[in-house]
Parts: structure tokens; sequence; C-alpha cells
């Protein structure tokens, strides 16, 4: 058997199992056996039959006392057994499971993992996982692997798929790691990885596997990135800069550049002098003064005679930009134009046409702007706004446009610096380190629902001062599953019976984009007095009047979501203020309140976030390209990953194209991964 066979030609794989393994994206016999377990349970260990102790899991191994018996109650059958060894008997009975009483022989030894409970005065085991005692136990008497399974497959099932794809290509696994990398990192070798991580023959042997397998898939994926910073960055850049006199437009901003700011600028001036295209991501929290940087670079790239182009995630944000972007260029004689889905069809015939002659040199848009219809005049610079709401594909397309344009991206979302390494590995990484003179600290509350009458009172003491205030819902319309928080719902609460003296108004994803832009104007000019949102106001909005956020159910978001909706306000000069409103006793849930209470530094919430909920859910790396991790954590091994990132520079240094004899297995292994998984990602 070979590992890329498909999953049925393992044993006790039909079409209806294969079937379910599909649905986790497992099809051949490799993706079964590298479908690592979430969890593990210590069942190594036997408690005499005597000493089982009520309210806990327990492990037993003991003869079954007499056949089964099997008994109809009601809607449920029941079976029942007795267990004894030397210390005693203990029943263990199975609910709606009439086939244990075939599975169970009478005076043959098993063991037993379930939870004892004591009912009618006496103990019993429920529902328990058991085998016949042998050397080969999977399921009881060892350290027993827990993965995420379907519906219709059990735990039980799926160690028995796992295991037999195991035994089917044993001494067959392929080593594909260089000799000579195994060595230098003491890594085991594959086939004791694969089989230790599944079934452990101890701790050490676990740790070992684990390592090694942790190591592969931070090289496969840092391998693949250096592959494309070399194919991106390494390119010859057509575009000619020459001047580089930034005297009028920083005249036009009207403000100074923090010293974080002009280092970020001359890292950008940098790369326009190199000759190769500029591949770069600028990083600062929010209000860090990002946009102003990319505004300077833009009118350094037109006024050596080409176009640039910004594209952001959303109509109300590429709306603010343009707003932004026409107060300083203008008067500076730059005409700017925008371009979005939204816009009917003779003006955007006009715009195609002002962009195509080069009349327009400077380019706000959404993703109309990579539509095939688009043709730019002479492409020099495109820039991207919050690129964690794009794909990788998204912005290749967009600098397709051009003839090898250079390339700056923006995040108002701190990222931690690992992350960041493996997320934008394609990409040279500016940091804004330091907020503009002026921007407040907003502070931060966490509160239940039972403070709703000082809210209240709270957000009209606000809108008496002439301010405004956001309050967010996690959700668009009620369901009958949840009692969270909607905005239509909440809207029409607030309206009508708790703030009817206010003007209250709502936008959500659902509305058409000309509908979202009229409210966000009126907000904006402060005709509406409190804005109810979900997170469709989460980036870029820029409100300096509104000086009160209220985060509805707050313990639904990401503490990086809850920092970027608090960046929404604390943009004017009055003091702002930030509540959370969330009735969740969970000690993560609390510590998450607390987090945001106690810092407005995003570096810092973003290292806590990536601790409390990992990588993977960090803000969903499958958008980037990029696969799921299967058993890394970026929190976990930043250890392993540098050694990971010398070993993959080393290796890029020396064999490009992992051409030779020694790394061909390695280079057939990354294809493999980035091209048939990868493919079904990005498409």
């Amino acid at each position: 058997m070979k590992p890329n066979d498909s999953i049925e030609v393992v044993k006790n794989i039909g079409r209806t199992r294969a079937d379910e393994l599909k649905k986790l994206g497992i099809e051949t016999v490799e993706d079964l056996i590298e479908y690592y377990p979430r969890d593990y349970e210590d069942r190594s260990s036997y408690v005499p039959v005597g000493e089982a102790e009520a309210g806990k899991i327990n492990t037993i191994r003991g003869r079954v006392a007499a056949s089964p018996d099997a008994r109809r109650m009601r809607t449920m059958t029941v079976v029942s057994a007795g267990i004894a060894d030397k210390s005693g008997t203990i029943e263990c009975v199975w609910f709606n499971q009439p086939y244990v009483k075939n599975q169970l022989t009478a005076g043959r030894e098993y063991s037993f993992t379930g939870k004892v409970v004591e009912k009618y005065g006496r103990l019993q085991m429920e529902s328990p996982d058991y085998e016949p005692v042998n050397e080969n136990s999977l399921n009881t008497g060892r350290i027993v692997p827990i993965y995420t399974v379907p519906k219709k497959m059990s735990q039980k099932v799926i160690r028995g798929c796992i295991k037999n794809a195991m035994d089917s290509v044993e001494g067959t696994l392929e080593e594909y790691m260089p000799n000579r990398i195994v060595k230098k990192h003491n890594l085991c070798d594959r086939a004791f990885a694969v089989r230790n991580i599944h079934f452990p023959e101890s701790d050490s042997a676990f740790f070992k596997a684990r390592r090694r397998l942790v190591f592969d898939e931070l090289l496969f994926l840092q391998l693949h990135l250096l592959e494309l910073k070399g194919n991106i960055c390494g390119k010859k850049s057509n575009i000619a800069i020459n001047k580089y006199n930034d005297k009028e437009i920083r005249k036009q901003l009207g403000f100074e550049l923090t010293r974080s700011q002009e280092k970020v600028l001359c890292e950008i001036k940098a790369d326009f002098k190199t000759g190769s295209v500029m591949n770069r991501l600028i990083q600062g929290d929010v209000g860090s003064g990002k946009t102003a940087l990319a505004m300077i670079a833009a009118y350094i790239v037109i006024s050596n005679g080409y176009q640039a182009v910004l594209m952001a995630p959303t109509d109300v944000l590429a709306n603010q930009h343009f707003k932004s972007f026409i107060e300083v260029f203008e008067p500076l004689g730059i005409k700017c134009e925008l371009l979005t889905s939204g816009l009917r069809k003779k003006e955007r015939d006009r715009v195609y046409d002002n962009i195509a002659t080069g009349c327009a040199k400077m380019i706000i848009g959404t993703h109309a702007l990579i539509q095939d219809r688009v043709e730019y005049n002479n492409l020099g610079l495109v820039i991207t706004d919050e690129q964690h709401r794009f794909g990788v594909r998204q912005r290749e397309m967009l600098s397709n446009k051009g003839d090898e344009p250079h390339v700056l991206v923006m995040t108002a979302t701190p990222i931690p610096r690992t992350l960041a390494l493996i997320l934008y590995g394609d990409l040279d990484i500016s940091i804004i380190d330091e907020l503009p003179p002026g921007r407040k600290k907003v502070d931060t509350f966490s509160v239940d629902h039972s403070y709703y009458q000082r809210l209240y009172a709270f957000i009209k003491k606000e809108v008496s001062k002439g301010r405004q205030a956001y309050i967010i819902c996690p959700m668009i319309e009620e369901n009958d599953k949840t009692e969270l928080r909607s905005v239509l719902n909440y809207t029409e609460e607030l309206d009508r019976n708790i703030l009817p003296e206010l003007r209250v108004s709502c936008v959500h994803g659902k509305m058409k984009n000309d509908e979202k832009q009229i409210i966000m104007e009126e907000f904006e000019k402060g005709n509406i007095d409190v804005l109810v949102s979900t997170t469709v106001i989460e980036v870029g909005i820029n409100v300096p009047n509104a000086s009160l956020m209220i985060i509805e159910n707050a313990e639904r978001f990401g503490l990086s979501t809850l920092h970027q909706l608090r960046g929404r306000v604390g943009r004017g000069s009055e003091k702002s203020y930030c509540v959370l409103v969330s009735d969740a006793k969970s000690k993560v849930a609390k510590e998450r309140m607390s987090i945001m209470c106690k810092t407005n530094d995003g570096f810092v919430i973003s290292e806590k976030d990536l601790k409390l909920r990992g990588p993977g859910d960090f803000f969903g790396t499958r958008q980037h390209g990029l696969p799921e991790m299967k058993i890394a954590n970026l929190y976990k091994d930043i250890e392993i990953l540098k050694e990971v990132q010398g070993t993959a520079i080393d290796l890029y240094n020396h064999d490009r194209e992992l051409n030779s004899v020694e790394n061909s297995l390695l280079k057939a292994k990354i294809f493999n991964i980035f091209t048939t998984k990868i493919k079904k990602i990005c498409l």
C-alpha cells in the first residue's frame, strides 16, 4: 500500500466511512496518518475495582462475571455486565448500545475506561470504552489519542482506522528530511514520530515525536514563504523613482511625522532605490498614522509619473479613504477617483476611462479594482489596507494590473512577531510602534448586564456634551437558539423605549453599500447620536466626535477584534471610553476582559490573543493561501521556529530549487502540500 492511495484501501474503511473521513479533508492514506490528535487522555493507570471513585473517569481491569444482560426500558435498551477483580465487583452499563451484549464474553479479561457514578446506593460505570486486555490496546490501558471526529464516527472507530493505516505503510514510510538536518537538530525519524504522535509509547516518545512533526510543519511553511518572497522581492522593478521631494505633501498633511513614522518612511524610500520591487508591510496600532505614510509613498510615485492605487476591504472604508486623499491630494493638483461595486454604470464607465487614460493618478476602491474591465495607464504603486481581509491571490491580481509595481500593505491588527513571520513571510515588515501626539488613552471597563441603566445614563451624559456613541452587537437579527443582542431588535428597542429622545440608527453587513454609506455620512456629520452596528465598523472608520464604545456580548469577539473596535473612539480631543458588556463566567472570558481593561497596547493584546486562541483562530490563516497548522503552536513553539528559520534560510541559500538528491524527497513533500492543499483553499 502507498501513502497516496485512497483511504478506501485501508482495512475496515468502506464507502460510508470514507465519505465521513473526506468531510475532514482526509482522502489518502497519508492524509489519515497525518491527521494528528487534538488531545490525549491518560488511561495507562489501572484502579482496582474496589477503589473506583465516584464522579471521576476510572480505568479498571477485570473479568466479565457472567454473560451481559440486555433489557428494554421504555425508549432505550440497557446492557449491563458485572466486572470483577480481586478487590471487588462493579456494574458497567451501556445505553442504546445493544451490540455490546454480543461483544463481551463471560470469563474473559477486559480493560474499561468510563465515568463512575453512584446510583441506588452502589457504584456503576456508565458507557465505558472497553477492549480485551492485550499488548495492542488502542482505547484503554495506555495514553489514548482524542481526535476531532464527524458526527457519524466514534473515537474508537477513528483510532482503529488510523492504526490500520499505519500498519499498512509499516516499513515503507519515506524519510523526506535530509539526514544532515535530522542529525544536526537531533530529530527522531519520521516513522517513529508518526507512530508515537498517535499512540505514544511513553511521555518521552511523545515529546520527541511532537518536536519532529512541529519542526517539519514549520520548515515546509518557511521554505514555501522564502520561495514566495524570492519570487516577488527578487523581481527587478520597472518603476523608476528619481524624485523624492515630499515637502509639499508634508505641508498639506499639516502635522509632523513621529520618529517611528520617519523611520518607516526611510525604509520605503530605500526600497524604491534598490531597483527591485518593494514588497513591504506596515504594521501599526490603531491611529498610529499608517495612512499618512501611504499618502507620502503614493505622492512620491505619482510625482515620478506613475499611478497609485489603494484597495480597502469595504465600501465604507474606501469612501472614507477617498475623502481623506481628496483633501490632501487635490490641492496639489493630483486627480483622485473612487471605484467600488456600488457605483452606477455611467459613473463607473467614467472612472474606467479616467484610469485607463491616466487622468486619474490616485485610485481608491474595493475588490472592484481587480476586475477585468479595469485597465491602468501606468501603475507604479499598489497599496492594500487591512491586509488580513484579503487573500494572497487578490493582492497578486491587483499587482498584475501593472508592470511589476511596488507593493505596500497596511494593517492595524497588531500581530505577534512570530505570527507575522508566518502570515507575511513574503513581505518585509515595518512596525510603527509610536502614536502621534494628542492621542488619548481610552478607559475600558468590563460590566455585566445589571449595569444597563447606568450605561443608558452614561450614553445620555455623553450625548448631552455633544458627543456620539457606538453600540456593537454580535448579530444582525435575533435567533431563537441564542440570547445574543441583535442590531435590528436592539436599535428598535433603544429608539422606541430606552433612548427615545436621542437619534438612534444602525448599520450592518446586509445593507446595500449606498445605504451603509449614507448612514456613516450622517453619523460623521453628527446627525446620529447612537450608532448600533455589527463589526462592519471595525476597521478604519474615523469619527473624532465619537467618545463612547459599548460592546454587547463582548465574550463573543477575539481580543484583537475588541481592540480594533475600541480604536473607533479616542480619535478626537475629548476623553473616550469603551465598555465591554458580558455575563460570561468562564475563567478564560474573565481573563480576556481583564486584559482589555488593563492595556491599550495592541501588541501586548495580540500576544495574549495568540496564547488564548492559538494561531489558527487569530484571524483565519486560510485566507492567506496557507494551510491550517496540524500540530505546531506558534505561542508554544517559538524556539523550534527559530531553529527552523535558520535551517530554511540555509537550505534556500545553498539549494534554492531543492534540486539536489538529498533534498529531492523534501521538495516533493512541499510540492504536494502547497499545490494539492493550497489549490483547494485559493479557489
